[in-house]
């Protein structure tokens, strides 16, 4: 640090005109004036403004991201070299013919299906600009599916294929008793954790940029960092609720450690972010915090998420909330009659046969919530674009500040 500062102080004697000992510019703006300024310029960089301008940082931020991980595979050459090699033997065993086909299709399902959930976790916490919602739009929805078609089925059995891609009854159906929350928990328990523990991969970034800053003594070119850091040092004078909420989750998870962190990621919190950024400022172990971080989104959380929308969509809730819609005056008869109709589209659905033809089309609630994940997916994908640009912006902003600096 203390090179740092000479380094800084050397141009300052040299010309003694653009960054003056009171903290201001040649025009008279301040250092806090200037980076707001800034901000605010890069705030402005999105898409419905500038198209243009967002689209070409975008790609050109997309390169140097590129590069970077380049090169970072290459330093890392026997890991990347026994991925290889897994895949060359995996390819074969996959091409040549003999009785193993059969493991080797079920290795290669069961691995897409597990990927697929973890990606739509790390997807929803890993904050490229704003988190894709996946619970509401994915794994809510698969597990209320199975859930409707357990009661309806009597049973969680579905044949497979074409279980997970399709649900349909089995062919033998359970006559009487009834299916046990249990069971249902245990069908979809394998997909839920997959999506903890994407979430829980999710979380690693804010913690490795915090760990790095900390131990190399720089700055990060992180505006969340930046906060926390602005945070720690306005501790005492904390007036507002969510700077005491996210004081009390770091004074949590800086004292209690390993539960801390267990507390806060068992419970939907919308500050877990600062946890990693916490436990990477203060050096906690890399598997006390990702432990802690699995167990809780992986276990806790996930089952209690799980319960949730599994007793809210069990057979006889549903059954009431339709009939308490037809109970709203006036438009109780006509919104009634749609979610009847749906209800009764899923359960044809989960009889259908092959070669019975296919049962009738869904009405205009599905329609509508197909619309509503392309919208939320497509306004993810504008905000990936417009968060990449906008790093980009900071860096040339970064650039130009150090020129400054040294002329």
């Amino acid at each position: 640090m203390a090179e740092h500062g000479t380094d800084c102080e050397l141009p300052q004697r040299r010309t003694g005109s653009k960054e003056q000992q009171n903290g201001k510019f040649a025009d008279g703006v301040s250092l806090a004036e200037r980076k707001q300024r800034e901000k605010e310029e890069r705030l402005g960089l999105v898409l419905w403004k500038k198209p243009l301008v967002t689209l070409h940082y975008f790609l050109l931020e997309t390169l140097i991201t590129l590069k970077d991980w380049t090169w970072k595979l290459y330093r890392q050459k026997g890991p990347v070299f026994a991925v290889l090699v897994l895949c060359a033997v995996f390819s074969m065993a996959y091409s040549v013919e003999g009785a193993h086909q059969k493991y080797v299709q079920y290795l290669e399902k069961k691995f897409l299906w597990c990927a697929y959930w973890v990606g739509l976790g790390v997807l929803s916490s890993v904050g490229l600009g704003t988190g894709l919602h996946t619970f509401l739009l994915y794994l809510g929805p698969h597990i209320a599916s199975v859930t409707l078609a357990a009661y309806e089925c009597n049973s969680v059995d579905f044949p497979e294929p074409p279980y997970p891609e399709q649900i349909i009854c089995p062919q033998d159906e359970v006559v009487g008793g009834g299916i046990s929350l249990w069971a249902i928990i245990s069908k979809v328990r394998l997909e839920a954790c997959m999506w903890g523990a994407g979430t829980a991969i999710g979380e690693l970034p804010p913690y490795f940029m915090a760990r790095a800053a900390r131990l190399s003594g720089t700055e990060p070119d992180d505006e969340d960092y930046e906060e926390f850091e602005e945070m720690l040092e306005q501790a005492e004078s904390a007036q507002d609720f969510v700077t005491r909420a996210k004081l009390a989750v770091q004074k949590m998870v800086q004292k209690v450690g390993f539960f801390g962190i267990l507390a806060c990621a068992s419970i939907p919190n919308p500050l877990f972010d600062l946890a990693g950024i916490t436990c990477g400022h203060f050096l906690v172990p890399f598997w006390t915090f990702f432990g802690a971080t699995l167990i809780g989104k992986a276990v806790i959380k996930m089952h209690i998420q799980k319960l949730f929308v599994i007793i809210t969509f069990s057979k006889h809730i549903v059954e009431q909330m339709v009939s308490l819609i037809g109970v709203v005056p006036v438009l109780g008869a006509s919104l009634q009659k749609p979610f009847s109709d749906y209800l009764e589209a899923q359960r044809a659905k989960l009889h259908h046969r092959a070669g019975e033809g296919t049962p009738a089309g869904e009405n205009w609630l599905s329609w509508l919530f197909e619309k509503v994940v392309i919208i939320m997916v497509c306004y993810f994908v504008c905000s990936i674009i417009n968060s990449m640009a906008q790093s980009y912006a900071k860096r040339m902003q970064s650039k130009k500040y150090s020129e400054e600096k040294t002329k």
